[in-house]
């Protein structure tokens, strides 16, 4: 494949990337302009939300004004303007992994860095423009965001699949940083590779096992989302469009239930708390997914807290015995301490940072506090893990 086939190859896999996102939320917004409205409203507005949700999917920042008409239909003032900042992170990460898959193709051509530069050239042409036809006076996304913040997204998963192609192939371009690695000591990098290791992995259990827990909550809960679907009298076309929009949620629903495994829980609205030991919830918005929240005290709610710290240990358990190969040191004690409080600070910072992009604001007054602490999330993550794996490592030590 020549030069000017592997710029318009990784153009093309840029624009197949952005048409999968966007046409999510456009594809049936679309057929709701058709078949709902018999096109008598202008295509742009279903346009604009589509653009709207993609771009909040990926972190940009909304500004909100509601007309004098919606204002008084929900009781507020006229021209009331908030901002929406939460993001239904299914776009973020649908874009991530297409584009991964899109860094693993072009890594397979011979011009890799052409490829790279005319992918990430096209989109962020894409981006700027579907920031710019998105601009409205009742609800204008940031242009700065807009362009940056998917371009990010697209720019680390088309990186890491390039460096898993190269790295496939047995490129050596990264070998002055794996010699770096290489002059530690055997026993930092044994402490490195095992604290980032069991920290990934006790975040990713838990995250496992709040997936199955919000499926349980549907599942449970499956009569309350069916009535608040009825309410909605959104039709069979608006209620698809209503789904998708509720599946991009579902990242942030599984991160908020691993905030609640884990302690701290989340909010849903200023004074809300959903947290193992207690649920206070105020009014809460007709969207369906909301009918699985639990509501009241759980009697074994607590039992919840059991969860991160079993998974640590397990973690902890499995890495130990080549941890323990690897440490080239007479009184390895204080290296499992060591490993152990590293592990929990590798966790606490990926489920906080995790917290942290899942919440924001949702709407006007009490629904600009929505999703959990990510302070509390990573410093009670932090200590748990880290807890746990030393009881896992020493246990070890001991037998």
């Amino acid at each position: 494949m020549n030069r000017s086939l592997t710029a318009l190859f990784a153009a093309l896999e840029a624009v197949i990337v952005v048409g999968v996102g966007i046409g999510i939320p456009l594809v049936p917004l679309t057929v709701l302009w058709a078949v709902q409205y018999g096109f008598a409203v202008d295509w742009a507005v279903f346009w604009r939300a589509s653009a709207d949700t993609w771009l909040v999917g990926h972190g940009v920042d909304l500004q909100v004004t509601l007309d004098s008409i919606l204002a008084a239909s929900i009781g507020a003032p006229a021209d009331t303007a908030f901002p929406v900042t939460i993001a239904p992170l299914g776009f973020a990460l649908l874009t991530l992994l297409l584009a991964l898959r899109a860094g693993r193709r072009v890594g397979e051509t011979r011009y890799r860095t052409l490829g790279a530069l005319a992918a990430l050239a096209t989109f962020v042409l894409l981006s700027t423009g579907i920031t710019l036809t998105a601009l409205f006076p009742l609800a204008r996304p940031s242009i700065a965001q807009g362009i940056v913040l998917p371009t990010l997204v697209f720019a680390l998963g088309f990186g890491i699949g390039l460096l898993r192609t190269a790295r496939a192939e047995g490129d050596d371009n990264g070998s002055s940083l794996r010699d770096w690695i290489s002059d530690w000591s055997p026993s930092v990098r044994a402490l490195v590779r095992t604290a980032l290791q069991g920290g990934a992995a006790a975040v990713a259990g838990i995250l496992a096992v709040s997936a199955v827990l919000v499926a349980l909550l549907l599942a449970v809960n499956y009569a309350a989302v069916i009535a608040l679907y009825e309410g909605t009298h959104a039709g069979v076309v608006g209620g698809l469009a209503l789904t998708l929009g509720q599946l991009g949620f579902m990242p942030n629903l599984v991160i908020f239930a691993a905030s609640w495994l884990v302690g701290p829980g989340f909010a849903i609205g200023a004074g809300s708390s959903v947290s193992p030991l207690s649920t206070v919830l105020g009014p809460v918005p007709s969207i369906p997914v909301l009918g699985a929240l639990p509501t009241g005290d759980l009697a074994w709610g607590f039992l919840g807290l059991v969860v991160p710290v079993v998974v640590a240990f397990l973690a902890a358990a499995l890495l130990r015995s080549r941890l323990l190969r690897e440490l080239d040191v007479e009184y390895p004690l204080a290296w499992l301490g060591g490993t152990a409080a590293a592990m929990g600070v590798v966790a606490g910072l990926l489920l906080g940072l995790l917290a942290l992009v899942s919440g924001g604001a949702a709407g006007p007054g009490r629904l600009a506090e929505v999703g959990p602490d990510a302070l509390a999330v990573g410093l009670l993550t932090a200590l748990e893990v880290g807890v746990a794996a030393a009881l896992g490592l020493l246990a070890s030590r001991q037998r």
